[in-house]
Formats: C-alpha cells, structure tokens, sequence
C-alpha cells in the first residue's frame, strides 16, 4: 500500500493543479481569444508550441504511464492474475460501451474518428475525487479505480498507436525499436550511467515521431523496460520506484498544468455547433464518458464476479462499485490528448473538447454524491489511503 499511497497521494495534488490550469485556459481563450491562439501557435525550433506541448512534453506523462503500468503488472494489484480479472473485465466495459455510444451518436458523421475520446479516465481528476471523500471510500476501491485506469491506460496507448497513428515507416520504427533494444541491454548489463539512458531515450522518442507513431508511445516503451524489482534492493530502491519519485512531481504539477492550459481553451461562441458533427461530437463524447463509464464499468465488474472469475473489492457494495464508474467517466487528460489525434477541424475538436468537459464535471458531481451517501457511517480503515 505505501506505492499505492505515494502513487494517490501525487495524483490527487495534481488534480488540482489540473483543474486550476484548465480555469485559467478557458478564461485567457475567451477574453483574448486572438492572444490565446497566437500564443500556442508560436514556433519553437519550427514546430507549433502547441506540438511541443502535445508531442514532446506529454512523453513524461506518457513515460509515467509506462512505469505505472510496469509496477501494477510487475508487483501492484495486477501482478495477482486472478486479482486482476475484476478491474480488467470492468476496464473493457469501461472502454467499449463509451465507445460504442459514440458511434451509435456520431457514428454517421464527420466526427465519427473521434471514438477513442470519451474511453479514457482521468486518474488523477478521479483519485481527487476520492480524496475529497477520504474515509467513506475503502482503500479496496481506491485500488480498485487505480487498477482500472491502468488498464484503461493501456488501452489508450493501443488506441493510440494503431488508430491514431498514420503512414507508419518500417525503417524509422525499426530504428526505435533497436534504441530501446539497447536502453534495455544497458538495463541488463548494470550500466548506471543515466546520461546514456537519457540520450537512447530520446533517439527513441526521436525514430517514433519520425516514424508515424505518436512520439510519446516511446515514452511508455521506455517505462515499461525500467525494472520494478532488483536483487538486493526493496521494490521502493528499485529503478522504476526511483524514477517514478524524480518525475512524478515534474508530471503533476508542470507538465500536465502545461498541457491543460494549452488545450483546454474553449471559445465558446454563438456558432459553436454551425459545423456538421460538431453537436454530435459533444453529445458523444458527454454521453460516452458519463453514461458509457457509469454502465460500463460496474457491469464489466459484474460480470467477471458472477461467472466466478473473481471477487467484489473488499468492503465495497454495488452501489460504491456504480459510483465508481461514474467518477471514472472523468475524462480529461487523455481525452483531450485524442481528441487534438482524432481531429484536424478546429470546430470538431473545440466540440469534442466541450463534451470532455461537460462529462467530466458532471461525472465528478455525480460520482462524488453517490459515493458519498454509500459511505456515510463507514468506519475508517488503517488500509485505507492518507
């Protein structure tokens, strides 16, 4: 639990700095809309800011995907196959029906490429959330939702890589492919020297954009090779535990806030919805995340426990399990970071980013009450989070 503690704890604070940075975004974009737009349209080495932003900066959020995965696989609450059937059943209900409410909403329009939107949780808007309601959630659905939105993670990444990925080069990608061969023989061999991991790293990141896969699945190849374990060190010394503490608070409250302020800025104009699939867009993507996630993920759950696959999380009750699926359909980093993927019409992504909101603060809401009148007279728990 003390992963899990530092892991919530660190998501939680940055949920914050999120939200504020996405406050700021929507202010700046409608006082000065021109400012706004010039600003992140600024070239940096002859790329867009914005593109430095989503491209480059996102691979530390993206590289710690990688490592949280590795760790949840490797020694967390999925390293436990069994265990882990119950947030992998509720993570794929969790990631379909929101897509597929998508498609059955904008499936026949413009705006049909943008299904992998709504898939998507936001785990530290979601842990926030929880956090708020400290002891009247038990520590076995903080688990729980932080097992799920791994799993979802790597669903994102394959969205990601193979559907929002275009005019892939063999060459370029084998190039990649043999940069992280050696950052993993390095790894092998004991080489300690983290200047040559850095430079391989890069040549990595590098190869990928050129390669027609988005650059920052590079990061998560690269979290995925660090060790989570290595003899004659607790897992909390091993290299992955250590990267994690270095780059997390860089994550939390730099590179995420960076990225909210740069695309969560939403003009909100007369016309808003006058492109066609711009109104299907919005009511997709809200209606993918709040409905799709709040079905989607209790009844993935239930399903796995009832065909004897696994257990229900200890202490919980079905109407928890159903909160939890509702603060699950907070959506906002990943979703926001697909949607620029899905689109290249400025109106369909402003229209997408709207449902992204909507359905976040409304999942959020609701969410929150509902586990909030599940829990009320539970008992704190030693387990449970700080």
């Amino acid at each position: 639990m003390g992963a899990i503690r530092s892991f919530m704890r660190w998501e939680a604070a940055g949920g914050a700095a999120l939200l504020a940075a996405a406050v700021v975004a929507l202010i700046w974009a409608n006082a000065a809309p021109g400012a706004y737009a010039s600003f992140w349209a600024t070239e940096v080495a002859g790329h867009a800011l914005l593109s430095v932003v989503n491209d480059g900066l996102m691979t530390i959020f993206f590289l710690l995907i990688g490592l949280e995965v590795k760790r949840e696989l490797a020694i967390g609450e999925l390293a436990d196959r069994r265990a882990a059937v119950v947030p992998f059943a509720a993570a794929l209900g969790g990631m379909v029906l929101p897509a597929g409410i998508f498609l059955i909403i904008a499936g026949s329009t413009p705006a049909a490429n943008g299904w992998g939107i709504p898939m998507a949780t936001d785990v530290a808007f979601a842990l926030a959330v929880l956090a708020s309601l400290r002891s009247r959630v038990p520590a076995s659905l903080w688990a729980f939702l932080l097992g799920v939105a791994v799993i979802d993670d790597i669903g994102a990444i394959i969205v990601i890589a193979v559907a929002y990925s275009d005019g892939i080069s063999g060459a370029w990608l084998a190039g990649a492919v043999a940069a992280l061969i050696a950052f993993w023989l390095l790894i092998r061999l004991g080489v300690r020297w983290v200047p040559l991991y850095v430079a391989l790293g890069i040549a990595a990141w590098a190869f990928t954009a050129m390669s027609g896969v988005h650059a920052t699945i590079a990061g998560v190849a690269i979290g995925l090779l660090i060790p989570a374990t290595m003899a004659g060190r607790t897992p909390d010394r091993a290299p992955l535990a250590r990267t994690v503490h270095v780059l997390h608070p860089w994550s939390s409250f730099l590179v995420l806030p960076i990225f909210a302020l740069a695309n969560a800025g939403i003009v909100f104009a007369a016309d808003e919805f006058g492109t066609e699939g711009a109104l299907a867009a919005t009511l997709g993507v809200a209606i993918g995340l709040l409905v799709g996630k709040a079905i989607g993920i209790p009844l993935g759950a239930w399903v796995a426990i009832r065909a004897g696959l696994g257990r229900m999380p200890t202490a919980a009750t079905w109407t928890q399990m159903a909160g939890i699926g509702l603060v699950a359909g907070i959506g906002f980093t990943v979703s926001l970071f697909i949607t620029d993927l899905a689109f290249d019409d400025a109106a369909l992504q402003d229209a997408a980013r709207i449902g992204v909101l909507a359905g976040s603060v409304v999942a959020a809401i609701a969410g929150g009450a509902v586990l909030w009148a599940a829990g009320r007279g539970r008992e704190p728990s030693e387990a449970d989070p700080a």
